[in-house]
């Protein structure tokens, strides 16, 4: 099993970036496809981002443009830059790993998440 650490998250302005750093270890990290997820107050964890282990990515739209997911196998670590960031994408950030495209969609069939980062967006 993959154990997951994220960090990155604290209090930023609107307009301001920050970049999620998610360290894996465990099993091989680079035969892994990787999502971002977040879940605002009240709401429902969703998808944000996801990138395969040969780098192709895939993006929720409303944060095409604005997010880029990326990988650093060698590292075991994968990477969520946010640009241009608002108040209503004030959540908590979590990562996750799965062989499979459709475990990442569904988001609900992880055995465990890790703890997450507090992303909080206010002047």
């Amino acid at each position: 099993q993959v154990q997951l650490v994220e960090s990155g998250g604290g209090l930023v302005q609107p307009g301001g970036s920050l970049r999620l750093s998610c360290v894996a270890s465990g099993r091989i990290f680079s035969s892994y496809i990787m999502g971002w997820y977040r879940q605002a107050p009240g709401k429902q964890r969703e998808l944000v981002a996801s990138i395969t282990s040969g780098g192709s990515t895939n993006y929720a739209d409303s944060v095409k443009g604005r997010f880029t997911i990326s990988r650093d196998n060698a590292k075991n670590t994968g990477y969520l830059q946010m640009n241009n960031l608002k108040p209503e994408r004030t959540a908590v950030y979590y990562c996750n790993v799965a062989l499979t495209i459709a475990t990442i969609l569904k988001g609900s069939d992880f055995g465990s998440w890790g703890q997450g980062t507090q992303v909080t967006v206010s002047s």
